[in-house]
């Protein structure tokens, strides 16, 4: 399929730069306008939507909801809600259009709130302390999901405080006691609900989840998705990993289906699947239930294939399994004849049209990456990202697209945005593998500029034509570097046997074509210098980094390597989703050690020469800081010139806005002092 240009939607630097043109910052990105959840009212009148504002005195972004009237050209966007030191998120309309309903942190609660949609005074719907809501479609009830103890039978029932005269030790008898950046505190994310009459949402609700145990949402990062409402307001549709003794072990999310007055237990309509089954939504007239699912269980990156249920008959049929990619969300038109998807794509990440009486699959946008679909009477609002471009909201509809927002316009206005490119290669086993250039502005003809080779996470993952707040390739530019990201095979977006080709197999095929990778645009672009060059990666990255330090040593000036796994053994006892280490490498370690020694950067220390800066979070328990102490011990042992950047308050990512700030200047100075002397 012909790849849609960049600028068709006027994405690439999407604002234009001035005279007085300058390079992009850090400092820029951690101060740039961020926006998130969103809704449209059932009219298509009005947008609404979260956004974030950083407030670098404190460290930390605070919210605020805005609002556009889709109804008028040129609307200019407007506040909607916007209290002073309160969070207002993930805006929701009523069923009529009339209010707009929120969370919002008063007094350090989570509580529900709403307001007029053609703004007004706040209104506050519920007390209790939850992280998240759905009305009915009806209109009578309040969806609310929360934290609580297992087996609560309401949102009255609580932690308890800690026994008096106990000690601090948290104490287990099985595992999975950790996940991702938090403890285990027998509590869960459950469901419950409650009557919702006149803006008010009486008593402490009713759980509806039954004897399950398991978070729904799913954590730690499942939202509102993972959860529908029936037509009629009389069922609810949930995706929950059941937990038991093999939770760890485990990706078998299934959808549930339940009596919203609780009145039966859930019951499991995906059962027969053992894989991932999740992002349940009804269509609009009822009769059917969308889904994704997967095939292989305990696979976090299989390809996720478009179900469509018949809630009558509970017949299932696969609407995408001819199409070689991946479905990451579901919105259903109004007239229940198409349901609109996103996948990756080749470096993009597009929104596409399912249709649903024949599966076949049509591209609506163009070049960049694509989010927040929501279907409206005439089409559908989208945002939309790029390498260039920060995310702005668009609407597209009867084979248009036009840009409905330019939130960060007056930060990015003097911005000299740098020059991205798309390229490929013939990478491992004769297969052809992309990647992007991101060329600095002002280069001058015959200059050349010091490279910044940066690897992407995952593994299953890609450095694709999208914003980042974390690894943004425009920053190493504003910063003077050439940027170059290999979507090695592993990665995503390119058919389902490419991702699978990294299966044990991460210092194989992925390190062959970084090599063919690095060759390839040293030889296209005479402004990059390969002989000045710097390597980066965080995660899966940060492991190739630490790969590469025995297997590449003489390539780079300098390494830069975050939350990498350095000892495979150690890795395969220490992280807490072990079907991600076990999948990886074909079992658990005591199994089959032979394939976690295969591609253990630990065996290769002696071969160790290049300069190395270590990033890790204390509070990283995917892959644990104990990783980056013993990367740091190793180079210091042998007598490497080294550098370790700790942070006790992040966890896998670097979050806050100072310490992003601080990232980038340990990892710029790092590699300036080896590139730029």
């Amino acid at each position: 399929m012909q790849k849609l240009p960049l600028l068709a939607l006027g994405l690439a630097a999407g604002i234009g730069a001035t005279a007085h043109a300058r390079p992009l910052t850090i400092t820029d990105v951690a101060s740039l306008s961020r926006i998130n959840a969103a809704d449209v009212s059932r009219d298509g009148r009005w947008l609404v939507w979260e956004q974030r504002e950083t407030d670098m005195a404190a460290n930390k972004g605070r919210t605020d909801l805005w609002r556009l009237d889709l109804t008028k050209r040129g609307a200019v966007p407007e506040k909607l809600v916007a209290e002073p030191m309160v969070n207002e998120r993930s805006p929701a309309f009523s069923p009529d259009g009339k209010w707009v309903f929120y969370t919002a942190d008063v007094g350090g609660k989570g509580g529900i709130w709403r307001v007029a949609a053609g703004g007004g005074a706040p209104e506050q719907v519920s007390t209790q302390d939850v992280s998240g809501f759905k009305i009915s479609p009806t209109g009578d009830k309040l969806l609310v999901w929360a934290d609580r103890p297992v087996g609560a039978k309401s949102l009255a029932d609580s932690k308890p405080d800690a026994a008096s005269g106990t000690g601090s030790a948290r104490i287990f008898d099985g595992y999975f006691i950790r996940h991702w950046d938090v403890w285990a505190d027998g509590q869960r994310s459950q469901l419950f609900v409650l009557p919702l009459a006149d803006g008010k949402a009486n008593g402490d609700g009713v759980a509806i989840v039954g004897g399950l145990v398991g978070d729904t949402p799913s954590k730690p990062f499942g939202d509102g998705t993972e959860i529908s409402w029936g037509k009629d307001g009389k069922t609810v549709y949930f995706a929950l990993r059941e937990a038991g003794k093999t939770e760890p072990l485990s990706t078998n999310l299934d959808i549930f289906a339940v009596p919203a007055d609780g009145s039966s237990a859930p019951v499991n309509l995906t059962k027969a699947n053992e894989a991932t089954d999740t992002l349940p939504v009804v269509s609009p007239d009822g009769k059917w239930l969308a889904y994704v699912a997967m095939k292989r269980p305990t696979y976090e990156a299989d390809r996720q294939v478009l179900m469509l249920r018949d809630l009558a008959t509970g017949a299932t049929k696969p609407l995408t399994e001819g199409w070689d990619r991946s479905i990451g969300s579901i919105a259903w038109s109004p007239d229940g004849k198409t349901i609109y998807v996103t996948a990756q794509d080749v470096g993009d990440e597009p929104v596409f049209a399912a249709a649903v009486s024949t599966g076949k699959v049509t591209r609506l946008t163009g070049a960049g990456s694509a989010g927040s679909v929501i279907a409206t009477p005439k089409g559908y609002v989208f945002t939309l990202n790029s390498l260039t471009a920060p995310a702005d909201f668009y609407l597209g509809g009867k084979g248009k697209l036009a840009r409905l927002t330019a939130i960060n316009k007056g930060k990015l206005a003097d911005i000299d945005w740098p020059a991205v490119d798309h390229f490929s290669f013939k990478g491992a086993n004769g297969d052809t593998v992309w990647a992007y250039s991101v060329k600095p502005a002002g280069v001058a003809d015959g200059a050349k500029v010091p490279m910044a080779f940066l690897v992407h996470g995952g593994p299953q993952g890609s450095f694709g034509n999208s914003w980042s707040y974390r690894w943004n390739p425009a920053v190493w530019a504003g910063a003077g570097y050439g940027a170059v990201m290999v979507d090695f095979h592993g990665s995503t977006g390119y058919g389902q046997a490419f991702t699978d080709a990294i299966n044990r197999n991460w210092g194989g095929w992925p390190l062959d074509d970084l090599k063919a990778g690095f060759a390839a645009a040293t030889a296209r672009y005479s402004w990059l210098d390969g002989d000045n060059a710097c390597a980066a990666g965080g995660s899966y990255g940060g492991y190739m980094m630490n790969w590469i330090a025995g297997n590449w040593p003489d390539r780079f000036k300098c390494i830069v390597t975050h939350d990498g796994v350095f000892d495979a053994r150690a890795m395969a006892y220490e992280t807490e989703e072990l079907w991600f280490d076990e999948w990886e490498h074909g079992g658990p370690y005591f199994q089959v050690p032979e394939d976690y020694e295969k591609w253990n950067p630990v065996n290769h220390v002696a071969a160790w020469k290049t300069p190395m800066l270590v990033i890790h979070g204390e509070k990283d328990y995917r892959i644990p800081y104990t990783q980056g102490i013993a990367v740091f011990t190793a180079a210091q042992r042998r007598g490497i010139e080294s550098r370790l950047v700790y942070f006790p308050d992040e966890n896998h990512w670097v979050l806050k806005p100072r310490n992003s700030i601080q990232w980038y200047d340990e990892v710029l100075g790092w590699m300036d002092k080896y590139t730029k002397k």
